[in-house]
């Protein structure tokens, strides 16, 4: 059949317009071999335009488009669809991205011009050489799996599970809850932190499609979207939780003390342990490192005393395969350990505290049961506040924190209320993004917060004045009057930066995903796709993805929940037709492919001596294509005829 080009050319308002000439690049096309109609218009993507696209295939009985716009990542899906509604394949389409390529990067209107009429003639001469795809669909599977139960998994565990789908939902910790039953209050609202976080807890707890994989981790994730198989490793916690009441009577009998974790190590906690008092579920593990018994084989204090008979000695680790449809990770993050900052003095001056220290002294039920004081017990007169403690710093993290100005507000508001001490607070901006944010400001300056425009360069107990002598000096420049500040205090608290948790790339390679170069994980897209990954089938919710307070992070939770839902609710799902693919003909079983392949998506048949790919979880990287050293491996709709091609005719040749 003879090939019958369309090429429509995109304004994109003034974004291409404003630097290509359009009528001409249109013009051009007409001439170019194939080509039975070349149109340009304002916005292609609109639904006129693709009226225009679909009127133009019936009546010019066209059988190849060509689309002059933006980046396919943006609207190739959008173009996909419209030549297909019209009756051709969604694949007899190739875009030439003049936008990003040419109009954006190319100053000279003129040589833009050129470069676009370039690009457009390497398209079309390409998209007869496309191959008809098929495509197909596989069935999902309804079950969702939540990696992460801080308050933005407990968010999507809930929206899943009222959608009316099963839910499990797996926390490496002993307890959901995630740092957020750390806080004390949140802002601005100052609403506790335990009122609004303690009920969702107990509703993923008890509700009937959520199945809770406490102090358990993922091993192993293999599978594809609507099909993910996961290996669930679940700690042994050497407590029999099918029997255990939570009485905790084992905890009072326990005679081991160690630093508690959930308190920042400013309070203790028993060898057998729940992780706080409103612990879901209620139930205690023994930590083995601590244990007088797995350490010197004697007491079993908590075994004598338990009318449960729940403790277990013997209790393993055990590894159960789930077969889940989409999986969310909610992973959450981890405060910057700020001792790196040698000048900051943490770890050196024992009245030196973070936020989140702070937030486990300042609440009630904390390891001081709300009372602000020193290590040494003393209540402070002067507190100093250090914003960007890591965060907007070359030196350890470039990126804003964007919760640090908020809570570092919250606690001196909260030191002004409970203990009238002075607070200087030492920032670079403030930023107060938020709905009701600048008003907390303002009620925070006017609550008698002394506001130093500056950051800290250090923090000492060298006196600068006799009468100073005993004290933490914080020095600074305030860059309001340019002086230099030396302000004595009694206690520094340092807004220290989010970061990704320790283990992030293990998670990232277990889940196949990709990081930024931040740390966070990476979303598909920053403004189209900002819950999904490259994996699809996989999202991410909370500050997992980056930094965000609490509002933030639970609109993204619900977000990532919702196309969880959509994936569940359709019950199958569309593959990809743009894979690899492998000549078994050619094949001569060397397995560098295997070797490249980001997706295991490809393994060795022993047997036939031949690499063998799982199309429903191949990418369509092409690694494997070029990597290759026979030929055998190919990327279906970028064979090697196609992209020598479109080279060939960009070149002018």
């Amino acid at each position: 059949m003879d090939k019958r080009i369309g090429v429509f050319v995109c304004h994109c308002g003034t974004n291409i317009a404003g630097k290509v000439d359009v009528v001409k690049v249109a013009e051009y096309a007409k001439s170019l071999p194939g080509v039975v109609v070349a149109r340009e218009y304002r916005f292609m993507c609109s639904d006129p335009g693709q009226e225009l696209i679909r009127n133009d295939i019936a009546e010019q009985r066209l059988n190849r488009v060509v689309i002059a716009a933006c980046s396919p990542r943006m609207h190739e899906g959008t173009f996909r669809k419209t030549v297909e509604r019209a009756g051709i394949n969604r694949y007899f389409l190739q875009i030439a991205n003049i936008r990003e390529h040419v109009s954006w990067p190319t100053e000279d209107p003129e040589a833009a011009t050129q470069k676009a009429m370039d690009m457009v003639r390497a398209a079309v001469a390409r998209v007869p050489l496309h191959a008809s795809l098929r495509t197909d669909e596989v069935p999902v599977n309804r079950e969702v799996m939540v990696v992460g139960a801080g308050i933005g998994g407990i968010q999507a565990a809930l929206d899943i599970a009222d959608g009316g789908y099963k839910v499990h939902l797996v926390e490496r910790l002993p307890s959901v809850g995630g740092h957020m039953a750390q806080y004390d209050k949140v802002f601005p609202t100052l609403d506790c932190a335990a009122c609004i976080g303690t009920p969702k807890m107990v509703a993923v707890g008890m509700h009937e499609r959520i199945r809770l994989h406490t102090y358990s981790e993922v091993d192993e994730v293999s599978g594809f979207v609507g099909q993910f198989k996961v290996k669930v490793r679940h700690k042994a916690a050497y407590v029999n939780h099918d029997v255990c009441t939570g009485c905790g009577m084992c905890q009072e009998k326990c005679p081991k003390k160690v630093p508690s974790e959930f308190h920042m190590k400013l309070g203790d906690r028993k060898a057998i342990y729940t992780l706080f008092a409103q612990a879901v579920p209620n139930k205690p593990v023994i930590d083995r490192d601590s244990c007088i018994y797995f350490q010197k084989g004697k007491c079993r204090a908590c075994e004598k005393f338990c009318e449960m008979k729940a403790i277990d000695f013997e209790q393993q680790d055990r590894v159960e395969e789930i077969e889940v449809g989409s999986i969310v990770v909610a992973t959450g993050f981890e405060i910057m350990d700020p001792s790196i900052i040698e000048p900051y003095g943490y770890g050196r001056y024992p009245n030196v505290f973070t936020g989140l220290e702070f937030e486990r002294m300042v609440q009630g039920s904390g390891p001081t049961m709300g009372k602000i004081q020193g290590r040494d017990g003393t209540i402070p007169k002067d507190v100093a506040i250090l914003h960007c403690v890591g965060s907007r710093d070359l030196r350890y993290h470039e990126y804003c924190s964007r919760v640090c100005c908020m809570y570092g507000l919250k606690h001196a508001h909260q030191i002004r209320e409970k203990i009238g001490a002075n607070v200087y607070m030492f920032y670079i901006d403030m930023r107060c993004f938020g709905k009701g944010y600048e008003e907390f400001y303002n009620r925070v300056q006017n609550e008698g917060v002394v506001m130093i425009r500056g950051k800290a360069s250090k923090v000492s107990d060298q006196p600068v004045l006799p009468e100073d002598k005993g004290r933490l000096i914080v020095t600074a420049e305030d860059t309001a009057s340019g002086e230099k500040v030396y302000v004595p205090v009694d206690m520094v608290l340092l807004s220290s930066a989010m970061e990704p948790r320790p283990d992030a790339q293990k998670t990232a390679r277990v889940f196949n995903i990709s990081r930024s170069k931040d740390g966070f994980f990476l979303e598909q897209h920053p403004k189209l796709g900002p819950v999904n990954t490259a994996v699809s089938g996989i999202f991410l919710a909370g500050t997992c993805q980056g930094p965000k307070d609490v509002v933030d992070t639970v609109g993204h939770a619900a977000a990532a929940a919702s196309k969880a839902l959509s994936l569940a609710s359709k019950g199958v799902v569309e593959m990809e037709s743009i894979v690899s693919s492998i000549d078994p003909e050619v094949c001569a079983g060397c397995k560098s492919c295997v070797s490249v392949c980001p997706a295991n998506a490809i393994t060795f048949n022993e047997r036939r001596g031949i690499s063998v790919i799982n199309e429903a979880v191949c990418l369509g990287c092409g690694s494997c294509a070029a990597t290759c050293p026979s030929g055998a491996a190919g990327l279906k709709h970028f064979t090697p005829d196609q992209v020598l091609t479109e080279i060939e005719a960009l070149m002018g040749a």
